[in-house]
């Protein structure tokens, strides 16, 4: 889940990272054997050259102190680092470089496809009565918890088969961002020490991403919850109680507002710049400014911004705390609107109604990182040069757009590629 490398398994989106918890938990996690009520078989793991799998086995034994220093015990070490492995695949995807990032509209349109709401509507009657324990504990409604389990997991049928300690074991040694990955694998041994899972049934994405919902194993300990009640927050069984609790409680921690909706589409006076996350007001400040609910009525109350992830050409939104609580699973708008509008979906309610300037050519990832470049240069840009439209990037392409008086929509297309190199 929330891990953000714009999604780093299936949902580009991955996810947002938080610290190592520091808890630190005695015993020893279950033996084999351990029912995991899961019927997923783990993909086999391809074979390393004899130089990688030596070297992994030298960094499992190295690492072994800092495990124990973190609290691990030495029987849990010894127990779920057995299965180590180095993991040739788990390296090739890591150093995957997507060369196009899809257009908000076509990542809209896999989000909000006619099976993905049918088969929400249909888990909706299938867990309705524990959907709405969840709602009522934590306060989240159940289209938007349902419409996070299918962007993460499809619903469950994508949860993901690889073995969680050898893809962490492999990124840790092997990665791209070893420290990192390193804090993640001493999490998954706190989450076996603690009982929730085994080694064997502890599995989920190439990154690390785990369950119906997609967690990291940092995010597990500080928000997964026992829902069930059976001693186990176990967000890897079939049955998905425990994931949607989790992620409800990870929502609701990181300030989801009870009552409150993530925001609207909205229709904007002519001329209007106020666009961007960076500017925050009320729902009625916005209203004296011209702001109107698409289709009629009030805006929804509360403070929110103005964002319209096409530029100028395509729908804007008004977005309140919810959306940016949404954000905290996974940093992206396009995600954030994809949970927001499968929910609206799978509740029955309108979708979209502005055009999308779907005749907008996909820039390459080359052409991203010579935006960020070309900013940079100009001095509007001061982050790192990785091609991903974040938020900083978007504000960036705002300054410049404001500087030269053209719309500050802050939408990269084509067009303002040809005026940044001019």
């Amino acid at each position: 889940m929330t891990f953000s490398m714009t999604r780093i398994a299936a949902s580009a989106a991955l996810i947002a990272l938080l610290g190592s918890c520091g808890v630190a938990v005695q015993g020893v996690g279950p033996m084999p054997g351990s029912p995991s009520g899961s019927s997923i078989t783990p993909t086999p793991i391809p074979a390393a050259s004899p130089e990688d799998a030596a070297g992994l086995q030298r960094f499992v034994e190295g690492f072994r102190p800092r495990a124990l220093g973190a609290g691990i015990a030495p029987a849990t070490y010894d127990r779920a680092m057995s299965i180590a492995r180095y993991n040739p695949d788990v390296v090739r995807l890591d150093r995957k470089q997507a060369e196009f990032s899809r257009p908000v509209w076509l990542y809209l349109d896999s989000a909000v496809s006619d099976v993905r709401v049918a088969t929400g509507r249909r888990m909706l009657a299938q867990h309705g009565r524990t959907l709405s324990a969840i709602e009522a504990r934590f306060g989240v409604p159940r289209e938007i918890v349902l419409a996070v389990w299918g962007m993460e997991s499809n619903f469950g049928a994508n949860r993901g088969r690889m073995q969680i300690i050898p893809s962490l074991t492999t990124l840790a040694y092997d990665g791209r961002r070893g420290e990192m990955f390193q804090n993640q694998l001493i999490a998954a041994l706190r989450i076996i020490q603690a009982g929730d899972t085994a080694p064997e049934t502890m599995l989920g994405s190439w990154a690390g991403a785990m369950g119906h919902t997609q967690f990291m194993p940092t995010s597990f300990l500080e928000y997964a919850v026992d829902f069930t009640g059976d001693g186990r927050r176990d967000i890897w069984s079939d049955d998905p109680t425990d994931s949607l609790a989790s992620t409800a409680a990870y929502l609701a921690r990181n300030g989801w507002v009870r009552g409150q909706t993530w925001g609207t589409e909205v229709d904007l006076p002519a001329g209007f710049s106020a666009v961007g996350k960076g500017t925050r007001q009320s729902s009625a400040q916005w209203a004296a400014m011209g702001v109107t609910r698409r289709g009629g009525g009030a805006l929804p109350g509360g403070t929110g911004s103005i964002i319209r992830p096409a530029g100028a050409r395509g729908p804007a939104f008004l977005i309140l705390d919810n959306f940016r609580s949404i954000l905290r699973y996974n940093n992206s708008d396009n995600y954030a609107l994809g949970v927001s509008y499968l929910g609206e979906a799978i509740a029955g309610r309108q979708g979209i109604t502005g055009a999308w300037p779907r005749s907008d050519r996909p820039l390459t990832n080359a052409e991203r990182m010579e935006i960020q470049r070309q900013l940079a240069r100009r001095g509007f840009y001061a982050d790192e040069i990785d091609g991903k439209m974040g938020s900083g990037t978007m504000e960036a392409i705002a300054a410049f757009q404001r500087s030269i008086g053209v719309p500050p929509d802050g939408y990269p297309t084509s067009i303002l590629l040809g005026q940044l190199r001019g």
